[in-house]
């Protein structure tokens, strides 16, 4: 399914480009003898007490709460959390050549997926690289092999031989445990500061976040916790130490890329469908619906007559693709409500397979997340103000939409 919304924010795609290495500060300052500093002090003469001081207010005395030497629970949660999760997130280096000659390289962050040391990361952090090398908290570091990436996604997996000992791969955890306002952690490596943790809350569920192509990648999870180039790759996760997104993208208005706030996971849903299959086959296969469009809203609603003012409105159905062969139809006209003019004529999904659709993202998560290629869906539509019922066979998504983006690229 492709989505392209109305307004769409701008993102920052993290792949961080270190040509150079980072230098500390050299300045030298120079700091006055402290014999000449006690001369510069003014004199004071010693202070004559009163030969007898007022009478002070009895006070109640105050209790003294001693503090546990570990902390509060939720620091020593965060405590335990790192010291057990931090071993399992890793530092991805893709070595870049031109022309048979090393030109730089780009850093990104990872995590153990299972024992045979296939490992999660974006695949914006590995595509196109000519060598990778992955390094361990305890600076271990071994060569990597590409498995497999998906650009629909932007998840990648790829292979150490050998893992270091002691290390333990990261558990997953469920995306309807995740709630807006709970507390979450990053764990990456910013501008290639290695085992890097960050702490923030859930901002929103259920964000559409721009993919490596022209798709769009459902159920994303909004974070404040801060994570900036280099984190791309790396796990977010619950206070259970659950991995339940995978960083990789940030709103930001500044030219360095720096976070602002406003981060974005991939959802631990979609990682527990493309991972699988990008280590059994190389690649995963996204069911696909065709058409183009956004949400309805009460504008569109008023201009067609319609009876509701929620769904999804399809402004453009792909040629020859699933909803086109079903004959779903897409913008025909336009029409005017209070000076405003707007798309008209669209077909407008209020249910698939019976259930509700109030969004153009409700029927995107639905075929992405709940249906395979071949699948039959039945759509309720509205169209002409009637109400229809719509079945047709899902296909495989096409991959010659649009070429991929290069790592570097910031879109």
């Amino acid at each position: 399914m492709k989505y392209t919304p109305q307004k769409r924010i701008s993102v920052v795609i993290f792949s961080m480009i270190s040509l150079f290495a980072l230098t500390g500060l050299a300045c030298r300052v120079s700091l006055p003898d402290f014999g000449e500093l006690a001369n510069l002090l003014p004199a004071t003469d010693t202070p004559t007490l009163p030969e007898a001081l007022p009478e002070l207010p009895a006070v109640e005395p105050v209790e003294i709460i001693q503090r546990d030497a570990t902390g509060s629970s939720e620091e020593s949660t965060l405590i335990s959390l790192y010291a057990r999760i931090n071993p399992a997130v890793v530092n991805i280096t893709s070595l870049i050549d031109e022309n048979g000659q090393f030109s730089g390289y780009s850093e990104g962050s990872g995590f153990v997926f299972n024992q045979e040391g296939y490992i999660v990361t974006n695949a914006h952090v590995v595509h196109g690289a000519n060598g990778l090398d992955v390094t361990f908290s305890n600076n271990a570091t071994r060569p990597a092999t590409l498995i497999g990436e998906d650009f629909s996604s932007d998840l990648a997996v790829i292979k150490v031989e050998n893992l270091p000992e002691g290390i333990s791969p990261l558990a997953l955890g469920e995306i309807n445990t995740v709630q807006v306002g709970q507390t979450v952690v990053a764990i990456g490596n910013p501008f290639g500061f290695d085992g890097t943790m960050t702490r923030g809350i859930v901002s929103a569920i259920g964000r559409t976040i721009p993919a490596l192509n022209t798709f769009s990648i459902p159920q994303a999870i909004q974070t404040d916790a801060p994570i900036n180039p280099g984190n791309s790759g790396g796990p977010l996760l619950n206070l259970d130490g659950e991995v339940i997104g995978v960083n990789a993208q940030i709103r930001t208005s500044s030219t360095e890329g720096a976070n602002s706030g406003v981060g974005f996971a991939i959802p631990v849903s979609i990682l527990r469908r493309v991972i699988p299959a990008l280590i059994a086959d190389g690649q995963y296969t996204w069911p696909w619906l065709g058409v183009v469009g956004g949400d309805l809203d009460w504008v569109t609603a008023q201009a067609m007559n319609l009876s509701v003012d929620r769904g999804a409105y399809l402004s453009q159905i792909i040629e020859n693709g699933p909803a086109f062969k079903a004959g779903l139809q897409g913008t025909s006209g336009t029409g005017t409500v209070d000076g405003r003019t707007v798309e008209t004529g669209g077909d407008v999904v209020i249910a698939i397979d019976g259930q509700p659709v109030y969004s153009f993202d409700d029927m995107l998560m639905y075929i992405a997340l709940k249906t395979s290629p071949g699948q039959e869906v039945t759509l309720t539509v509205l169209r002409d103000g009637k109400e229809q019922q719509i079945t047709l066979r899902l296909e495989p998504r096409p991959t010659d939409l649009s070429a991929p983006l290069e790592p570097d690229i910031q879109p």
